[in-house]
């Protein structure tokens, strides 16, 4: 006999999925609302170690489930259902805790509307690889590496449609084994909750064919790594998109053009959020496709941000369409964590009134430092040690947060930084393929 359970999840700042099971019957029957949870958690490093906590044993905190959240996937042969809901942390009394990802979320999208009047639309799209061996011996896009994988692309294609999110596309991606999934557009918190369960169902499936799949970084230095970019719009209050402007730079509107400067000028600070391991800064590197300077790109995969192409020539589908793509992250970072601190990053830049900036057309790369500095363009943190000493040194990304958190999330990554110390490349690059 079994007891069917419900797991109540959190994604936390270490990027991974932590909670507690409870009866399932118990949920439904209204016999339960929350479990507990304990403040010293937060200090979990991706690796179980504990960072130093100002917690230590003291204190007690509540998860919250939000139903709108719950995934199910449905039992294969002896296995037991996977069943998990994404929560909220809250002080005893109720409060959303200032170390809740998904709460500093919704604090990041309130002050979105409060300062411009709009609510953020968007997705992430996932790479990610699977780790069977040997390798499949196809190339990246092609029909036969697909095929190869195809019915476990279809089983993922299906439990995403069936935790209500929209399925996009799948394809076999460049690297060994790698694939990269893509799902329709959220509202606010839910662009994250649905980054979590995009994550958590690739791996529970993956591993009932005995697979595993990782979302690491970077597996190899000498090949391709995992991005998770993210595709973004602003709407008002009617749900219409406000990011086009035919007359703007770009066809960026004022108020997204402002928003996107905004990221631009806090990015090498907040890719301590975004890119949160030792070895993302492997991917953020110049001649990558991935994003090695905070600079703005029309249709280019190497800028940090880009302007996204539109299928159409009516200017009624093209203000539609516009939309931008934040290409700096990877999923080592927790994505409410990750998103709230591009929307603080991209209101930063409406409250300050920046213009839009200017999209680079060369390979910066072969740039002078002069050069980039007169267009307010800087290399990005090439370890993180130095992002998270360029998070400490900025008052205002400090200023988005609790007084607490920073600090935290500082001892946090220290802690992380310090674990794998003194590893060798084959031995890092293993430590973060085992646990993302």
């Amino acid at each position: 006999m079994r007891e069917p359970l419900m797991f109540v999840a959190i994604h936390d700042i270490a990027g991974r999925t932590r909670g507690k099971a409870f009866p399932a019957g118990d949920f439904e029957g209204g016999r339960r609302g929350t479990v507990g949870w304990t403040p010293t958690n937060v200090q979990i490093t991706c690796f179980d170690a504990i960072a130093p906590s100002p917690f230590g044993a003291l204190g007690d905190l509540l998860l919250v489930p939000d139903p709108e959240t719950r995934v199910e996937l449905c039992p294969v042969d002896d296995r037991a259902a996977e069943r998990f809901m994404i929560a909220d942390i809250t002080t005893l009394e109720g409060a959303p805790w200032s170390c809740c990802t998904r709460s500093i979320l919704k604090g990041a999208l309130e002050r979105l509307q409060r300062v411009a009047g709009v609510t953020l639309m968007g997705a992430f799209e996932h790479e990610f690889q699977l780790t069977n061996e040997p390798p499949l011996p196809t190339g990246g896009y092609s029909l036969a590496g697909f095929r190869a994988e195809a019915d476990f692309c279809e089983e993922l294609m299906a439990a995403i449609g069936a935790a209500r999110l929209t399925p996009d596309t799948i394809m076999k991606e460049y690297g060994p084994n790698q694939f990269e999934v893509t799902v329709g557009p959220e509202r606010g918190v839910r662009i994250a909750d649905a980054a979590t369960i995009v994550r958590e169902l690739t791996q529970a499936l993956a591993a009932r064919k005995g697979d595993r799949a990782t979302f690491t970084p970077i597996r190899d230095p000498a090949s391709v790594g995992n991005g998770a970019h993210i595709h973004f719009t602003l709407l008002d209050a009617d749900g219409k998109s406000v990011n086009y402007d035919p007359a703007g730079r770009h066809g960026m509107s004022a108020v997204f053009g402002a928003f996107i400067a905004g990221i631009l000028k806090y990015l090498d600070r907040i890719v301590a959020f975004t890119a949160p391991s030792v070895i993302s800064y492997q991917r953020l590197t110049p001649h990558r496709w991935s994003a090695a300077y905070n600079n703005l790109g029309f249709r280019d995969r190497e800028a940090a941000v880009r302007i996204c192409p539109v299928a159409t020539t009516e200017p009624d589908r093209i203000a539609r369409q516009f939309h931008a793509e934040f290409r700096a992250g990877d999923c080592a970072a927790a994505p409410h964590l990750a998103l709230a601190a591009i929307v603080h990053a991209g209101v930063q830049g409406i409250e300050e009134g920046l213009e839009a900036p200017a999209a680079t057309e060369e390979d910066l790369a072969a740039a002078t430092s002069d050069s980039l500095a007169a267009r307010g363009l800087v290399r990005l943190p090439t370890s993180l040690a130095a992002a998270l000493d360029r998070l400490e040194g900025c008052a205002t990304v400090r200023g988005w947060f609790a007084p607490e958190f920073v600090p935290i999330y500082l001892a946090h990554k220290r802690g992380e930084i310090a674990h794998v110390e003194g590893l060798d490349a084959e031995a890092l690059h293993a430590a973060y393929d085992r646990v993302y």
